[in-house]
């Protein structure tokens, strides 16, 4: 497969009453009918002719929650030839304003209430902390067309618009060889996913709709997924090959996720380590229709593992980055089984690694990213991650930029986390190393979470049979809770080191 739009409508040509999308409040929506929302709105953003709508490449500052209408509009946006700029809006307005300097949107898609937020209730919506940019005029003194969804409100653009409008107009054929079959060339970008960078040079990744594709079915051939399955999540890179397989896609209400799983008969579903962590402490056991449950985005301490194998499904963690997804994937059962390291699993097929001379691991393959926004085609990506192959498998060291370096010897924290975190006594590991201003030199900082039956004095006792030597802390520092950042919760090591200076 080398188009993700064409993938899907191939699907609801073959069947149209299938179920495709289940929303949060329970509705459903067959392939036939999204396949008809996707093909009505690519003919509304594609005008009468190419020449006054939507042209090839034109980017879309895209700012719609997960839900029904923002797979439709993403999906009919890069249908007409667009390319998402996946914006949060809940970025500060320079950074956004940066972003969309860089990518020069022709068009922006949001919700209703969020023009209203950035407009007349701007001073109402900064005084409740949020700094929302002015999505009806991103970037002054240039033309930009509107497309929202929800109700009217006031700050919504004149001339914007509506998709109930849209959805309600004629719409022409929905396969792949419709009338208005706009940017049908499978290396067109389809979306620019902005992971770091500063503001006065902010860095996107530019997927094409190849390589999306080519890493959804790269995902697909080694995931059991297929028609009757229902997939339990937010994540678009979990949603989008449940479509391409012909399975449901069912979206959170925002409830209890055991009870959804359980209404919904979710045989497929998604965590983030702490979120699982949280989940099955409430509910030790998941609904017994869910076969499989998929973990990523950071490392999962053992105690996790262990209580996802035994809540009921198959426990898989996906590794992958924004530039090339996905990379490789391990059962938790093997992961446990790993005795130093974070086990990733073995490449997955069509993925090439290289490692470098310092143990950095670079990928390359069909799925990669074309490029970062306004740089050279990438033909690899240094992942900035540490590893070693056992038996044809990448298993992880540690962070290129976490390594500390004490007496000359250099110090792996991800050798030896998963490890400790494994030990009586102790729900969470992290190392890190702070320098000494003068000579560089670090001094190295096991910080842990304790649980039930915590002992210092055995947890140090028990470090010489899982820790070299020259790698043991010079001191422990127990905590309430690990500092966290971003939406999937991953550990702050930048954080934790100010933390544990300051408690020293």
């Amino acid at each position: 497969m080398n188009d993700i739009i064409n993938g899907i409508m191939t699907i609801a040509g073959r069947e149209p009453g299938r179920t495709a999308i289940v929303d949060g409040r329970g509705r459903e929506i067959t392939y036939g009918e999204l396949a008809r929302r996707v093909s009505a709105v690519r003919d509304a953003m594609g005008g009468p002719s190419p020449e006054d709508g939507m042209r090839p490449g034109d980017g879309v500052l895209f700012a719609v929650r997960p839900g029904v209408d923002a797979v439709t509009l993403a999906l009919g946006a890069v249908a007409a030839g667009g390319t998402l700029v996946l914006a949060d809006p809940g970025l500060a307005p320079g950074v956004l304003a940066a972003r969309m300097a860089a990518t020069r949107p022709a068009w922006v898609i949001s919700e209703s209430l969020l023009y209203t937020l950035s407009g007349p209730l701007r001073s109402l919506a900064r005084r409740r902390g949020l700094l929302l940019p002015n999505l009806a005029d991103p970037l002054p003194g240039r033309p930009v067309r509107h497309l929202y969804t929800g109700p009217w409100l006031p700050g919504v653009p004149r001339g914007a618009l509506r998709l109930p409008g849209i959805l309600r107009s004629p719409s022409g054929p929905s396969g792949p060889s419709g009338r208005r079959a706009y940017g049908s060339d499978p290396d067109q970008p389809a979306a620019v996913i902005f992971t770091s960078g500063t503001t006065a040079r902010p860095r996107g990744v530019v997927h094409t709709r190849r390589s999306l594709a080519t890493g959804l079915e790269m995902f697909r051939s080694v995931f059991p997924l297929g028609p009757g399955d229902i997939v339990h999540t937010d994540q678009l890179m979990l949603g989008l090959p449940a479509l391409l397989a012909g399975a449901t896609w069912s979206l959170p209400g925002g409830g209890d996720l055991a009870a959804e799983l359980a209404a919904r008969r979710a045989t497929h579903t998604f965590a983030v380590p702490v979120h699982l962590d949280r989940l099955l402490r409430q509910t030790p056991r998941l609904p017994g229709t869910l076969r499989y449950l998929l973990l990523g985005a950071a490392p999962a301490p053992p105690g996790v593992l262990r209580r996802a194998i035994e809540a009921g499904p198959e426990v898989l963690s996906v590794y992958a980055m924004t530039e090339a997804l996905p990379i490789a994937i391990a059962s938790a059962r093997e992961k446990l089984a790993q005795a130093e390291g974070d086990l990733l699993g073995a490449p997955l097929p069509g993925v090439g690694v290289r490692i470098a001379e310092d143990g950095e691991l670079f990928v390359s393959g069909p799925h990669l990213a074309r490029c970062y926004l306004g740089e050279e085609p990438l033909r690899e990506i240094a992942t900035g991650d540490l590893v070693r192959l056992d038996a044809g498998r990448l298993v992880l060291l540690g962070r290129k930029k976490d390594m500390i370096l004490r007496d000359g010897v250099n110090i792996y924290p991800g050798l030896y986390e998963s490890g400790i975190a494994a030990l009586p006594g102790v729900a969470e590991a992290a190392i890190v190393g702070l320098a000494d201003p003068e000579t560089g030199d670090e001094e190295v900082v096991l910080a842990v979470v304790p649980t039930g039956g915590y002992d210092e004095g055995l947890l140090r006792g028990a470090l010489p049979e899982i820790m070299d030597s020259a790698a043991l802390p010079d001191r422990i520092e127990p905590l309430d809770a690990f500092p966290r950042s971003g939406r999937a919760d991953k550990l702050d090591r930048a954080a934790l080191r100010d933390l544990v200076t300051r408690r020293d």
